[in-house]
């Protein structure tokens, strides 16, 4: 899927920093999970985070959640009208919830999270009638790639 005349190739250079937000979180012994916010318009990055619920400590500190803030804050507006979210892992209700108030235009997510998802799985956030905007969704880049960081994260810990 094309979006804002970037391609394909720019999604996966995007996917890619997130990739590298998300083993940021692992080295700092959080769920690796990588988020990075763009302007499609000028392939500018507005904010990039990774996990860090457990350093913050604070339950609401996903990837998404805290690229969305960082945007927010450098934006001057709560309304992230139009942007691009990567992440590297399926949303999870709360961050899709976030991600719906905040108008994001567009969802690109790399490993499926048929536990925790919201998007492709679990309530399906962005099909209910009560979603305040619904952004295009692009499913499964780099999907490998996150899967396998997040199964060595939590294999090493067991």
């Amino acid at each position: 899927m094309l979006w804002g005349g970037m391609g394909e190739v720019f999604d996966l250079e995007m996917m890619c920093r997130a990739m590298a937000q998300a083993q940021a979180a692992a080295d700092a012994g959080e769920a690796p999970i990588g988020a990075v916010l763009v302007d499609p318009a000028t392939g500018d990055v507005v904010a990039e985070a990774h996990n860090q619920p457990i350093g913050l400590h604070d339950p609401t500190a996903h990837a998404e959640v805290l690229a969305m803030r960082a945007a927010a804050q450098k934006l001057g507006n709560y309304r992230l009208t139009g942007l691009t979210l990567y992440v590297t892992l399926e949303p999870c209700a709360m961050c899709a919830g976030a991600i719906s108030h905040a108008r994001i235009g567009r969802v690109v997510y790399g490993a499926a999270d048929e536990k925790g998802g919201a998007v492709a799985h679990g309530p399906r956030f962005f099909e209910q009638p009560t979603c305040h905007s619904r952004p295009a969704v692009t499913a499964g880049l780099m999907a490998e790639e996150s899967s396998a960081l997040l199964k060595g994260f939590f294999r090493a810990r067991r």
